[in-house]
């Protein structure tokens, strides 16, 4: 009764840990991305105090690319995208399996 109990623990346990690598992966992605905004927002800035012509085309194509890397941390913070990494259905299915197995071996203890 005791393995099943720390079974239904561990699945637990594991549910849990691959949630908290799921959020970490996602916010070491995020921070890279957010460190390269930062990179080219002062590309930006200082393209456009120069005021050169050329300087001020090009920030049209690092805008562009301002605007898709921020798209990307939309995605990656979403709720959605979180969900689709972590097979959680399935991990709280065998969480509650190897629950109702212990439950039952419960019962069947005290019957």
């Amino acid at each position: 009764m005791e393995g099943d109990t720390s079974s239904g623990l561990r699945n637990g346990t594991e549910i849990d840990s691959k949630i908290a690598q799921t959020f970490h992966n996602s916010f070491v992605q995020v921070q890279n991305i957010l460190d390269q905004n930062r990179v080219l927002i002062n590309e930006i800035n200082q393209n456009h105090e120069s005021k050169v012509p050329d300087n001020l085309s090009m920030n049209v194509g690092l805008i562009r690319e301002l605007n898709n890397t921020i798209r990307r941390v939309f995605d990656l913070v979403s709720v959605d995208s979180l969900i689709e990494e972590v097979p959680i259905v399935e991990l709280l299915n065998e969480y509650v399996q190897s629950c109702d197995i212990v439950t039952f071996n419960t019962i069947q203890l005290i019957q």
